[in-house]
């Protein structure tokens, strides 16, 4: 096998999530976070495919990222139709509700398609870098949108009157995990936040633990910390309180699908933090990168709801007072449990979609207006 060519070096200096070293690719194990940081080596497409099945890696550009290193991987073994066409598939069926996944797949089947067998496997790679690369470039600008959206909120604490600056930071938020972690870099919902605290604004951020699978405590906390961003965990049913409480100025979560009527697909929970800052009177805000928009998809009704394993509800991971990181039963031996993935807000709880062309409204207008802009039709 001849070797990979180099891969072209990103001027981005944020930190990356996943990094192409020839003919691997090299990322994180989320499923052994935060207690050990442990680099996950992919080099065939049944590894990619496991990792995202396991959720090893998570987050909807992420997977949609390795998803399309998985499809060049499966090609250097054969690149007839009938194997591409078998490669994406099986991809394809790892997570069924994240878009980015197919949509990375399809974006490489069409560049490949049209070229003879045995060119298939390097365009492949290549495209799959240029994804990557791409989902850079769109968090980076998600950031600049957010934090300009941010902003305006403490603007607003200032003019009702409540203390802004130093001792007295913004506070923000958010479900879930959709940080750097979940995406090859910055991160969507808190790219905005690295932006304004690279930028010295105060700022602080309540973390959801996001039950089942804890991808809050896990993961954002141990990101945020990372980086230097003050966050404090809390209960799932916590951020409510808050709200009513006034002691948070302004929510932001990621999403794993978008329809085209503005409706948001993401962690199970975000429906009802929606619900929450509704009544409560606190902007909710959807970091939403345009190939997450999925223009077929006619309403939130539309999108298919994973449901997981019923042991990432029943049992727990964590580290014991002796070091290891040790496996426990929350509930009774014999009791059943259901475990859907996602659920879907209505666009109408939406105040706004933050996208990499700017900040859009979570309607259908909204929607067609973000796809005009990254050059995609309505309907494709």
């Amino acid at each position: 096998m001849d070797p990979a060519p180099p891969t072209p070096p990103s001027a981005d200096p944020a930190p990356r999530t996943l990094r192409v070293d020839g003919d691997v690719v090299r990322t994180v194990d989320q499923a052994r976070l935060p207690f050990e940081h442990v680099e996950l080596v992919l080099a065939d497409a049944a590894g990619c495919a496991r990792a995202i099945t396991t959720m090893q890696v998570r987050g909807a550009p992420l997977i949609g990222a390795v998803a399309g290193f998985g499809l060049a991987f499966a090609l250097r073994a054969a690149d007839d139709d009938a194997a591409l066409d078998a490669a994406v598939a099986r991809l394809a069926s790892t997570r069924p509700t994240a878009v980015n996944l197919r949509w990375a797949l399809e974006r490489i089947r069409a560049v490949v398609r049209p070229l003879p067998p045995g060119s298939r496997a390097v365009a492949a790679r290549a495209e799959a870098i240029a994804i990557a690369e791409e989902d850079i470039a769109i968090n980076r600008a998600i950031g600049v949108h957010g934090a300009a959206m941010l902003r305006g909120a403490a603007v607003r604490r200032a003019a009702d009157g409540r203390p802004v600056g130093p001792g007295a930071p913004l506070q923000v938020l958010t479900h879930c995990n959709a940080g750097r972690l979940a995406a090859v870099a910055h991160g969507t919902a808190l790219a905005p936040l690295y932006t304004l605290h690279a930028a010295g604004v105060p700022l602080h951020v309540w973390v959801d633990e996001t039950r089942p699978r804890n991808q809050g405590a896990s993961l954002t906390a141990w990101e945020l910390a990372d980086a230097g961003v003050p966050c404090t965990v809390i209960a799932d049913n916590a951020g409510g309180q808050l709200m009513r409480e006034g002691r948070v100025d302004a929510a932001i979560v990621g999403c794993d699908r978008v329809a085209r009527n503005g409706d948001v697909a993401n962690k199970i929970g975000t429906y009802l933090k929606a619900l929450a800052a509704r009544d409560a009177g606190v902007p909710f805000w959807v970091a939403c990168p345009t190939p997450t928009i999925d223009a077929a998809m006619p309403d939130g009704a539309a999108i298919p709801i994973e449901a997981r394993d019923p042991r990432e509800l029943t049992h727990a991971s964590g580290r014991a007072g002796d070091g290891r990181v040790v496996e426990v039963r929350l509930v009774p031996d014999g009791v059943a449990a259901f475990n859907p993935a996602f659920d879907v807000t209505p666009a109408r709880l939406v105040d706004a979609l933050v996208t990499e062309h700017g900040v859009v409204s979570a309607d259908a207008a909204g929607v067609a207006r973000a796809l005009r802009a990254a050059g995609r039709a309505l309907a494709d």
